[in-house]
């Protein structure tokens, strides 16, 4: 069985990237924002999808950073393989969801929420120069920020 995930890496004006970190079943990952593929969805469909719903934020999709060329097996379901499609995006407006400081920071709400979704999630950007694969904690985010970290 194959899962279809799309991320998408949005990099600000003060140059600057956007990770997600999130307390998913019981583990700790920073990644990069996006979610899974949905029957009739085009990637980028899916991934300005996703950043609506986990950030209320319309982004544009741009240039295509990597596809998984590897075999991944998911973290969540053995009988799993991983597809991940990455791009670059660019927020079409202002960001108005709370932005972390720290990794793993969540309120009261949220924690509140994990009960109901065992997912819980914070954004934060990290300076370009801090910005490394050791950033993100999944083996194909760490393969796209390579790429991005190489390209840009």
């Amino acid at each position: 069985m194959f899962t279809i995930r799309v991320y998408g890496i949005l990099i600000n004006e003060a140059k600057q990237v956007l990770v997600s970190d999130e307390y998913i079943h019981g583990g700790y990952y920073t990644k990069f924002p996006g979610g899974g593929l949905e029957l009739g969805e085009g990637t980028r469909d899916c991934l300005q999808r996703e950043f609506i719903e986990e950030m209320n934020l319309k982004v544009a999709v741009g240039d295509h950073i990597y596809t998984t060329d590897i075999y991944q097996r998911s973290a969540f379901n053995n009988a799993h393989q991983i597809v991940s499609i990455y791009y670059l995006v660019q927020a079409l407006e202002p960001i108005f969801s709370p932005l972390k400081i720290t990794p793993f920071d969540y309120d009261e709400s949220q924690i509140a929420l994990y009960q109901k979704t065992q997912q819980i999630e914070s954004f934060r950007f990290i300076d370009w120069e801090q910005f490394t694969p050791d950033t993100v904690t999944l083996p194909l985010d760490k393969i796209a920020a390579e790429l991005v970290k190489a390209k840009y």
